[in-house]
């Protein structure tokens, strides 16, 4: 079983693309946005990237960003997390799901339990951008 902890509003910045002469691509996306759920709500700082390797003949998709929040914990006081995550795509049922794996650093006493925790997190697909919703197994 799994707990919702917070997701994170990601609005699209710029893209930089890079194609290589075997079919794979680079990108790297610079981003922003907002983070709400029970344990934290607040916005993401600016210097966020996400950046994409797609291997044609591996069909491999490849994501890591790196990016921090600001705002406030579960008990109203303010604090930074941290958030390295790294992930890959997944292909089920004729569509195309993103697994990640975050690493957290957070500053907050209330949400000591992200620096320790193994979580997972999902990318889900909006009109404007996209969301990530991170997990812990409960």
């Amino acid at each position: 079983m799994f707990e919702e902890l917070f997701m994170v509003h990601v609005e699209i910045k710029e893209e930089i693309l890079l194609n290589n002469l075997y079919g794979d691509s680079v990108v790297m996306i610079s981003f922003t946005g907002s983070a709400t759920g029970k344990y934290f709500t607040g916005k993401v700082l600016s210097g966020g990237v996400d950046t994409q390797i797609i291997e044609k003949q591996r069909d491999r998709h490849i994501i890591s960003a790196r990016y921090m929040l600001e705002g406030k914990d579960i008990n109203g006081q303010k604090c930074k997390i941290y958030i390295e995550n790294n992930g890959y795509a997944i292909k089920e049922s004729g569509n195309v799901l993103f697994r990640t794996y975050p690493k957290i650093i957070t500053d907050s006493k209330a949400l000591n339990f992200f620096n320790q925790e193994l979580l997972t997190g999902e990318v889900i697909h909006t009109d404007i951008g996209l969301n990530i919703k991170f997990y812990r197994a409960i």
